[in-house]
């Protein structure tokens, strides 16, 4: 290696054989540190898995002046190039050759430009090229920007909601997941809520309108639950994924003009990694274009149901009415004796929470073959507590409550929701596209507010 200013000029050495001298997993050959085997990197992240360079520190200098610096991290460097796809233990070994790279050339003071420079050539060599530099690049701007994130993982019981949302979150590194059966529990427990120890799936119903309208206002009350890790959330510019049979998409997509934001994400064949149409897993993806619509709705109300034969039954105008027939005056009072009021105003105090960067907002619905998902609810609705007598009459009412909510939930899909079907067979392609998706709606949503950004000057 030969240095070039303050970036460093890589080369690689040929063996007797000619090939290219690939490195220990380490990023250098010692097969022994202190007389003892050492196996620097095993094939997952892990934070203990130390190397003689970590003993040295490279501060990373930011700014025009140069006047603020950090510490580099191998770790969080290589948490950060994971969410641009590169797998894990590849990017372990370029956070390590990096910082090998900077030591041995005595780079201990480098600019943030020059430590880019140096990273980006390491993924081109390892084959990681302009795609995932362009991930790298927009998800520092995201940081940077501080956007407000919000991805929605919604879908009934034993569709992955919680498998999916801890990998994604994995994936993405966000450490923020929240779920919105504890928020129920806690609600239910340590408040007055009007919410009782049965799902509102495992009740009867005397139509499928009377099921939804109680699946909103449950909805409604969880929202207001989760309204004060949204407000921080919002004021912090920090991502949070929530995830749970309490979502309504509805909820948290409304604005103050009761319209869909521009922010949720559109379908876009560039600058994304997504499965083909023609690929198995795909076949299991459905995303449409976004569409704004402007609604004059209640938050549970959007779209229809579909049954198994195509026949849609639109269930706006019933839920509607029963929605404005729920008493306004109920409030939800804490432990602490403070008050939750006007659950039926939420359409008011929607994620929109601060005067910033509005929040990017990426809703989530899963689903799963009618077949399999069926078995799997019958064994696990004989496992609930609440169901240690539960009848076959009973069950069958359960799974076909479910198979409502799930209908309501899919419903959104014509207005630019993305429905996503789990698969055990094709689980890791549609992690993966799921994962692509998401950058390519983030990348969206920060272009949008770099647009605004620069409007407003030329307004002033």
């Amino acid at each position: 290696m030969t240095r070039k200013g303050k970036e460093v000029v890589i080369s690689t050495s040929l063996n007797h054989n000619g090939a290219e001298d690939e490195e220990e997993e380490g990023g250098f050959d010692h097969s022994k540190i202190n007389g003892r085997p050492f196996s620097p990197f095993p094939s997952f992240s892990s934070r203990n898995a130390s190397s003689k360079y970590d003993f040295v520190k490279v501060k990373v200098w930011l700014g025009e002046n140069a006047d603020h610096c950090y510490v580099l991290s191998r770790f969080l460097l290589s948490r950060m190039l994971t969410v641009t796809k590169i797998p894990n233990h590849v990017a372990i070994k370029i956070a390590l050759e990096l910082k090998k790279l900077l030591i041995d050339n005595s780079l201990l003071d480098v600019s943030q430009s020059d430590l880019e420079a140096n990273l980006f050539k390491l993924m081109e060599r390892r084959g990681y090229g302009e795609e995932y530099i362009n991930h790298y690049k927009m998800m520092t701007r995201f940081h940077y920007q501080r956007v407000p994130l919000v991805i929605l993982v919604c879908g009934t019981a034993c569709v992955g909601k919680s498998t999916i949302a801890t990998q994604l979150a994995q994936r993405l590194n966000l450490p923020n997941v929240l779920q919105t059966d504890m928020v129920y529990e806690l609600l239910r427990t340590s408040t007055d809520a009007p919410l009782t120890s049965t799902p509102v799936w495992a009740r009867e119903f005397s139509s499928s309108e009377e099921l939804i309208t109680e699946f909103c206002r449950e909805c409604r009350i969880v929202r207001k639950g989760l309204a004060g890790d949204l407000k921080k959330a919002m004021k912090d510019g920090k991502p949070i994924i929530i995830e749970g049979i309490h979502l309504d998409p509805s909820i948290y997509l409304m604005d103050e003009e009761n319209k869909l934001p521009a922010k949720m994400p559109e379908k876009s064949e560039t600058n994304t990694v997504s499965v083909s149409l023609d690929d198995d897993p795909a076949r299991q993806l459905e995303n449409n274009s976004v569409s704004e619509n402007n609604t004059e709705n209640s938050n549970c109300t959007t779209g229809y149901l579909t049954s198994e034969e195509g026949k849609s039954v639109n269930l706006v105008n019933k839920v509607v009415d029963s929605q404005e027939s729920i008493d306004k005056a109920g409030s939800i009072s804490d432990s602490k004796g403070e008050t939750i009021r006007d659950l039926e105003g939420d359409r008011k105090t929607s994620v929109s929470l601060k005067s910033g960067p509005e929040p990017i907002i990426i809703p989530i619905v899963l689903k799963m073959a009618e077949f399999d998902h069926k078995a799997l609810l019958e064994e696990w609705i004989s496992t609930r507590s609440f169901s240690d007598k539960c009848s076959a009459e009973d069950k069958d009412r359960s799974i076909t409550n479910l198979k409502i909510i799930q209908d309501y939930l899919c419903s959104f899909k014509s207005q630019g929701l993305t429905v996503a079907n789990i698969s055990a067979t094709t689980f890791p392609q549609t992690l993966d596209w799921l994962h692509g998706y998401l950058l390519q709606s983030i990348e969206q949503g920060i272009s949008s507010v770099s647009s605004e950004n620069g409007r407003q000057p030329a307004q002033n």
